[in-house]
């Protein structure tokens, strides 16, 4: 079972607008606490945390210090998702792992347990947690996937990939670029497949835009 965490933090958060101006996006307080801190709170119970960062990157650094929880450096370009995962690695090992995006709020059960207990790496390379886009607070635009009857992913459909998964590593090795978002290693275990969903039975609101902290905070009814 996954016991290491990405934790994507090195955006620029440029649809933040002016809130991005001094600090990363990971830094803005919802609910008065930083996103970073929400997401980190779902981590706890696992054993190899690691956070990305670039922009402005010594706030992360400097936010972390003192934990238990590893800052990776992506200079002097951020790497994209993907990427960030691949140069992560040393630290992360070869076993699965959990990806997070830090860019959202979560009200229900943990997702990264419910991702655990549908895991099944026999049947898949990946496991991507998914809400309905009617259920999708905050976010703009359309869904990104269809899920099957029996949970394989395909594009284009109406649910959304909410930021949390479980993936193998393996065949980051296959891509040849140094930048490239994990779409491109989903598009290589969809091609066999073993790209896998499960939907989030909690709410999830995307906070990668100014109006998203007001939806986050009215969803956490505070």
């Amino acid at each position: 079972m996954p016991n290491a965490i990405m934790l994507f933090a090195a955006g620029f958060g440029t649809r933040m607008g002016a809130l991005t101006a001094d600090r990363p996006k990971p830094l803005i307080d919802v609910a008065g606490k930083p996103l970073l801190d929400h997401a980190l709170a779902l981590t706890e119970n696992i054993q190899t945390r690691v956070v990305n960062a670039h922009y402005k990157a010594e706030q992360i650094h400097s936010h972390i210090n003192g934990s238990e929880v590893q800052v990776i450096e992506e200079q002097p370009q951020v790497l994209d998702t993907g990427g960030g995962l691949r140069n992560a690695l040393p630290v992360l090992g070869h076993d699965p792992v959990f990806t997070l995006n830090t860019d959202a709020v979560w009200n229900g059960p943990n997702p990264l347990d419910q991702l655990r207990s549908a895991w099944n790496p026999a049947q898949m390379d990946a496991l991507l947690l998914c809400v309905p886009l009617e259920r999708a607070i905050g976010r703009k635009g359309g869904g990104d996937f269809s899920i099957s009857e029996q949970g394989e992913l395909t594009r284009k459909g109406d649910f959304v990939y909410v930021g949390a998964q479980i993936v193998k590593t393996d065949r980051l090795s296959e891509i040849e670029k140094d930048v490239f978002s994990l779409n491109e290693l989903w598009n290589l275990m969809a091609a066999q497949n073993r790209l896998f969903g499960t939907v989030y039975s909690g709410q999830w609101c995307d906070v990668g835009h100014p109006h998203g902290i007001t939806l986050a905070e009215e969803m956490l009814d505070v």
